[in-house]
């Protein structure tokens, strides 16, 4: 049988092992799924296999044989390549399709672009598209593809040199589910040409669809590899967490008070549409839809940082002026957006500076920030919120999704706010990170905060929920009651359903 194993790998930085004595092996034609909460070694494991770390101890060997990989191009040569979620960081904008597809073949012409046979590039390069069921005109410049086609055209490209195995790192995160049901058939028809699978994803019914065999690893060890067909969610999820699925969902005993926030026909737009809810001091309500359900701009406008057309936004009593978002701070409002890397961290600053940014004037004394105070409130809410992180003054573009949503959260706790909006706050975050997430939720909840939770994760909504609303096309349709609500009950009215069927 041919087949990639990994034996014995053991991995330390700094003295702290990364990996202890981890066995990993995956077949060809077959897919692979590897899983672990952040911080459990797989992404370490997957960088020694594609040559960007040099293990301390183990061996690799292909087909029996022991082979060397100590630098990435090492890997290429023997048939390992990477599709990456950050796809734009192996494209090149300016070039063209076919360009970007044969870039190898092109380098190694060492620039002599007059004996470059360019109609045999773009046919060649057609050809790979057609075999991943792909249309994208090849002369098409890749800076103007959209991710998905993008993301063919580093596979194509993969095609190129003869790839004998695949790691696949969370490539459906920034994918729409029609783009994702296109990636499957393509992960599929390399499944058929023999090629081997790496797949590493936390969404778990995807997990669940596409592998053979799902091996899970924690604290830097092998914890479990079982075939995907004998396995279950409840089981890989316990292997992960060290946990059993009952708890990813810490739903927490708090006293609900007084109306803490009220909404009164609020409108933006399409996107939201006379608007009215109420949200009381100890409350998780959550907000439900699909996507283009108009969630994302209702929590924006809630926060002022799009102006509304009509409608009152109260705290505690207190308006909150439109179109300001400084006064919904004052007002005791905070945003957790979804997308964090661009609205909800600033990624290259470091961890400190992240964390103090909302309450630096707390921290100043005549306008001057004390360095040490600084440094000390972010040594505690690290501490206190899990982060994962080499230092305090660690760029926040080098931590994890998890840690760093962990970080977008953190900075407003000291702030006193008193309604926390969460916009999809667990998108691309793994499900150790989600339940880290989860538990700072139910806190917040346990001190009295009122929590604004939009997410178009039903089974979230259903988990951690004391009500849940309905959002389709910009209005709320539905309300349930804790307990109440299906999954596909949800689902039914997010989609425009009544339930008169």
């Amino acid at each position: 049988m041919k087949q990639l194993v990994m034996s014995d790998i053991a991995k330390s930085f700094s003295g702290i092992p990364a990996l202890s004595g981890v066995g990993f092996d995956v077949r060809s034609g077959e897919v692979h799924a590897l899983l672990g909460a952040n911080g459990a070694g797989k992404s370490t494991l997957m960088k020694i296999l594609s040559g960007a770390y040099i293990s301390d101890s183990g061996t690799i060997s292909i087909d029996g044989q022991a082979v060397s990989i100590r630098t990435p191009s090492d890997a290429k040569a023997q048939g390992i390549h990477c599709v990456y979620q950050e796809v734009d960081t192996v494209i090149i904008p300016h070039l063209s399709v076919a360009e970007n597809i044969m870039l190898d073949r092109l380098a190694a012409s060492g620039g002599g672009l007059r004996l470059v046979n360019w109609k045999g590039i773009e046919r060649e390069a057609a050809a790979m598209l057609e075999r991943l069921g792909a249309s994208i005109p090849v002369r098409k410049l890749a800076g103007d593809l959209t991710l998905a086609e993008k993301q063919l055209v580093v596979i194509a490209r993969l095609l190129t040199e003869q790839a004998k195995y695949v790691i696949f790192d969370e490539p459906t995160a920034p994918l729409s589910l029609e783009e994702a049901e296109r990636l499957f058939r393509v992960i599929a028809g390399l499944k058929k040409d023999g090629i081997g699978i790496i797949f590493i994803s936390h969404r778990l019914p995807e997990v669940f669809r596409l592998c053979n065999r799902i091996t899970v690893m924690r604290d830097g060890v092998r914890v479990l590899t079982a075939e995907a067909a004998a396995s279950s969610p409840e089981e890989v999820v316990t292997a992960m967490l060290g946990r059993s699925l009952e708890e990813e969902f810490p739903k927490v005993d708090a006293a609900i008070g007084d109306i803490a926030l009220r909404v009164e026909g609020l409108r933006m737009g399409k996107r939201v549409r006379d608007v009215s809810f109420e949200a009381r001091s100890g409350e998780i309500v959550a907000i439900v839809g699909l996507v283009g359900a108009g969630k994302t701009e209702l929590s924006r406008v809630l926060f002022g940082a799009d102006p509304r057309e009509a409608g009152t936004v109260s705290v505690k009593g207190r308006a909150v002026l439109q179109g300001d978002p400084a006064q919904a701070i004052v007002a005791g409002i905070a945003l957790v957006p979804e997308e964090r890397r661009k609205q909800g961290v600033l990624v290259n600053e470091n961890v400190v500076r992240n964390l103090s940014l909302p309450f630096l004037k707390a921290l100043s004394r005549l306008g001057i920030v004390s360095g040490a105070k600084e440094s000390a409130a972010a040594e505690s809410l690290i501490k206190r919120l899990g982060i994962k992180t080499s230092s305090s003054a660690e760029q926040v573009a080098h931590l994890s999704g998890g840690n760093q949503q962990k970080v977008s959260i953190g900075k407003w706790l000291p702030t006193g706010a008193e309604v926390f909006l969460f916009d999809e706050p667990t998108k691309g975050v793994d499900v150790g990170a989600k339940s880290d997430i989860f538990g700072i939720i139910g806190e917040l909840a346990q001190q009295g905060k009122t929590i604004i939770y939009l997410t178009c994760e039903f089974s979230e909504a259903i988990g951690i929920a004391d009500r849940i609303l309905v959002m389709c096309d910009g209005e709320i349709v539905k309300q349930f009651a804790r307990g109440e609500a299906t999954q596909e009950e949800l689902l039914l009215h997010a989609s425009g359903g009544r339930g008169d069927n």
